[in-house]
C-alpha cells in the first residue's frame, strides 16, 4: 500500500471514530428534515430535568462532534443541548461541501442554512424538558454568523457564545441593537485565518450589553480547536450559560476589567457609522500631514465591509468605505479597483474609469500581492473599462 493510500485510510478511520462520538446518557440521534427534504443529522442531549436549551453550530472545517466534550459538561449542569451537522457536512444530506464551488457555497449559506437552523432550534424548543423561553445558541467560525442570525430571527434566544468568527452586515446591525443580549466571545492570536482576532474584537466592541465577556488567548487555534489547548474554556462557557440561562436569565455581570481594543478595531466600527468614514479619512490625513504613525485598519477587512454595503444596495456608503482604504493604502492597486466597483455600481462612470486605470497603473510596480491576486485585479479593472467603452491603456 502506497503512503498516500495508507494516509487516506488512516484519516477515514479517524473520522469514523470521531463520528461515533461518546456514549452519553440521554443522547438521542435524530434526523431532522429541511424544507426541501434534505436530511439534517442532529443529536439531542437530554439533561434529565427541565431546564434551558442550547443549540450549538459547528465551524465549517469540522462537524457537530467538535462539541461533544462541551456537551457532557452542559448536560451535567442541567442544560439540554442540540448539535446538528450543517447540510453537506458530517452525516447530513446535501452535496458535500468540499465539492461545491465558492458560488454554490454562498447560495446554500444564504438560501438554505437559515431555514435549516430554524428547523433545528424549533426542534430543540419542542422537547418536553426544554424551557422554550430560555434558549442559548453557540457557534464557532462560520457558526458565529449562523448563531447571530438564529438569535435575530428568534427572540427566545437569551444568550450567545461566539468563537473565532465574523458576521455579516445584517448580523452586525443586530448586535448593535441588542442591548439586552449577553454575548460571550473567545479568540486566539494564532488563529489560522487572518483578521479573526480583529474581527472578534470588533464584534465585542460594538455589542452594547454591558454583560458581555471576552476571552483572549495567545495560542489555541481556531474555534473549538481551542478546547484541548485551554480546557478551562469549556468551563467558562458552561458558567456563562448557567449564569445567563439559569441563575440570572438574560443577564450577566459586568466585567471588572474590560479588554483593551486597539484604534484600528475602533475605526472599523466608526467607518460603518453615518459620516464615520469621512471622519476616519480626516484623521488619517492629519496624521500623514504631521508625519505621525497611526494604527491602520486591515485592508482586507475594510474592503470586505465595503462590498457588503455594495451588495446591500448602499452604493454611496460603500464608496465612502472604499475611500478609507484608498487613504490608508494609497499604493495598493486593489483599493482603487474596489473604489472603481463602487463608482461603477453608482453610475459614476468617469470616476469608475479613473480608478480602474489607477489600479492598472499601480499593478506595474506591485510587489505586495501574489500573481493570482494581481491577475484578478487586472481582469476586474480591464473588464470594467471594457464595459465603459474604454481601453485599458
Amino acid at each position: 500500500m502506497g503512503q498516500h493510500h495508507f494516509l487516506r485510510l488512516f484519516v477515514l478511520l479517524a473520522l469514523a471514530c470521531v463520528a461515533a462520538g461518546p456514549a452519553v446518557a440521554g443522547a438521542r440521534v435524530v434526523d431532522l428534515k429541511a424544507s426541501d427534504g434534505t436530511k439534517l443529522s442532529a443529536t439531542y442531549f437530554d439533561a434529565g430535568k427541565p431546564g434551558p436549551g442550547v443549540l450549538l453550530l459547528h465551524q465549517c472545517n469540522r462537524d457537530r462532534n467538535v462539541w461533544n466534550s462541551l456537551v457532557l459538561k452542559l448536560t451535567a449542569a442541567g442544560i439540554n443541548v442540540l448539535t446538528v451537522d450543517n447540510r453537506g457536512f458530517g452525516l447530513s444530506g446535501g452535496e458535500p461541501h468540499e465539492k461545491l464551488t465558492p458560488q454554490q457555497e454562498g447560495r446554500i449559506e444564504s438560501e438554505k442554512w437559515p431555514g435549516d437552523f430554524d428547523i433545528a432550534i424549533e426542534y430543540l424548543m419542542s422537547q418536553s424538558g426544554v424551557r422554550r423561553d430560555m434558549i442559548g445558541v453557540g457557534g464557532a467560525s462560520c457558526g458565529v454568523n449562523n448563531s447571530i442570525q438564529v438569535a435575530r430571527r428568534h427572540p427566545e434566544v437569551k444568550s450567545l457564545v461566539l468563537l473565532s468568527g465574523p458576521t455579516s452586515l445584517q448580523g452586525r446591525q443586530f448586535l448593535r441593537s441588542s442591548t439586552q443580549l449577553p454575548v460571550f466571545f473567545a479568540v486566539a492570536d494564532d488563529d489560522e485565518f487572518a483578521g479573526t482576532v480583529q474581527t472578534v474584537e470588533w464584534l465585542y466592541s460594538l455589542t452594547p450589553n454591558p454583560g458581555k465577556k471576552f476571552v483572549h488567548y495567545a495560542q489555541g487555534g481556531h474555534g473549538a480547536d481551542m478546547f484541548p489547548v485551554h480546557p478551562e474554556l469549556q468551563g467558562l462557557i458552561v458558567d456563562w450559560y448557567v449564569t445567563t440561562l439559569i441563575k440570572t436569565p438574560g443577564r450577566a455581570p459586568v466585567a471588572k476589567v474590560a479588554p483593551v481594543i486597539g484604534q484600528e478595531v475602533r475605526d472599523l466600527d466608526r467607518i460603518e457609522q453615518p459620516g464615520g468614514a469621512a471622519k476616519v479619512i480626516k484623521t488619517l490625513e492629519e496624521a500623514h500631514h504631521a508625519d505621525r504613525k497611526i494604527e491602520l485598519s486591515p485592508e482586507g477587512m475594510v474592503n470586505y465591509m465595503g462590498y457588503e454595503h455594495l451588495q446591500s444596495g448602499d452604493n454611496k456608503g460603500a464608496i465612502e468605505i472604499f475611500k478609507v482604504n484608498v487613504a490608508e493604502y494609497p499604493n495598493s492597486p486593489n483599493v482603487y479597483d474596489s473604489l472603481s466597483d463602487g463608482y461603477f455600481a453608482d453610475g459614476q462612470k468617469d470616476l469608475a474609469r479613473q480608478n480602474a486605470k489607477r489600479a492598472l497603473e499601480l499593478l506595474t510596480s506591485d510587489t505586495t500581492d501574489n500573481e493570482r491576486v494581481r491577475n484578478s485585479i487586472r481582469d476586474s479593472a480591464e473588464g470594467k473599462l471594457k464595459k465603459l467603452g474604454d481601453s485599458p491603456q
